[in-house]
């Protein structure tokens, strides 16, 4: 029943998702590709996560691919419908490069370089004011991707979430999910039993990545300018992290519900105390870990159980 109740949620969500560019607004519209840009963030992030590896290097990644696509069309004329794509392949060659690195560390080591690498990019494009535009950033002359319609705008970044939403399953439902369990769960064992430890994390970091690339793109193309701390910023990585924490962790289907709860109250947030809202956010991680370790996915199957108990 509990399943069954899920499916019927996630299938309402998808029906809404697709109708709604027919009878919202603009605004509406802006608000929904928000909680869809930062939902499919956080699937990215759980799926690096169901490794056992920790990263706070969201917003680096998600940077590099909205300069790359911006870059990509105003120093290289490259198609704004291009530059996306390409967004992606290069935050996967980024990740590529630099995994062969940190992928060597495990826990806060991991945490925290992949934290002080998303510094460190942001740091680079800040100085390079010939190329990048320094810290006034680059504007797109061409304009925004769709001469800016909020309906084409809202199914480009559908069609980023759907593809996240899709490289999740594929992780859930292919033997990358026995190799990452059995990562999390204990190296040398998975190791011994013929794992190539290096092999999966790598290709969990490079797919995460682009599509954090890919997200960082379709993000830039849609305002049509990108800005170090615009594009770099703490929103990136600690309200994706947020979402998934409160939704539920190693699923694809707690992300979802916690980046539409969370979602939500953001945007409330947002306008009520602009300049406060992260601080909130992080209250919000602390007491998720502190009192629902495992998110409002578990608390629900737990609160199922105790009453399947009762009804007995």
């Amino acid at each position: 029943m509990n399943r069954t109740l899920v499916r019927i949620l996630l299938i309402l969500i998808a029906v809404a998702a697709v109708a709604l560019p027919a009878f919202a607004g603009d605004y509406p519209l802006q608000v929904a590709r928000n909680i869809m840009l930062y939902m499919a963030l956080a699937i990215s992030w759980d799926m690096l996560l169901r490794s056992g590896q920790i990263s706070f290097g969201i917003a680096g990644l998600f940077g590099i691919g909205a300069y790359a696509a911006i870059l990509g069309v105003v120093r290289a004329g490259m198609p704004t419908w291009l530059s996306i794509p390409f967004a992606a392949v290069f935050a996967a060659l980024v990740a590529f490069l630099i995994g062969f690195v940190i992928l060597r560390l495990r826990a806060m080591y991991f945490s925290i370089v992949t934290l002080a690498l998303g510094e460190i990019f942001r740091i680079i494009v800040h100085n390079l004011h010939d190329f990048t535009g320094g810290p006034e950033g680059v504007v797109m002359q061409q304009g925004v991707m769709f001469g800016g319609n909020a309906g084409k705008l809202y199914w480009l970044v559908l069609a980023g979430l759907a593809a996240a939403i899709a490289a999740s399953y594929w992780f859930e439902k292919s033997r990358i999910h026995f190799a990452l369990t059995a990562i999390r769960n204990n190296e040398i064992s998975a190791k011994s039993s013929g794992v190539d430890i290096f092999r999966w994390l790598l290709l969990a970091f490079v797919v995460t990545s682009a599509i954090q690339g890919m997200l960082g793109g379709i993000f830039v193309m849609s305002y049509g300018f990108a800005a170090p701390d615009v594009v770099f910023s703490a929103d990136f990585t600690l309200l994706p992290l947020a979402m998934a924490l409160l939704g539920g962790v190693y699923s694809t289907r707690g992300p979802i519900f916690g980046a539409i709860l969370l979602g939500l109250v953001a945007e409330w947030l947002k306008l009520k105390i602009p300049y406060g809202h992260l601080v909130v956010y992080g209250i919000m991680i602390i007491i998720v870990i502190l009192f629902m370790p495992q998110g409002l996915k578990n608390l629900f199957k737990s609160a199922a159980k105790r009453a399947e108990r009762r009804s007995a």
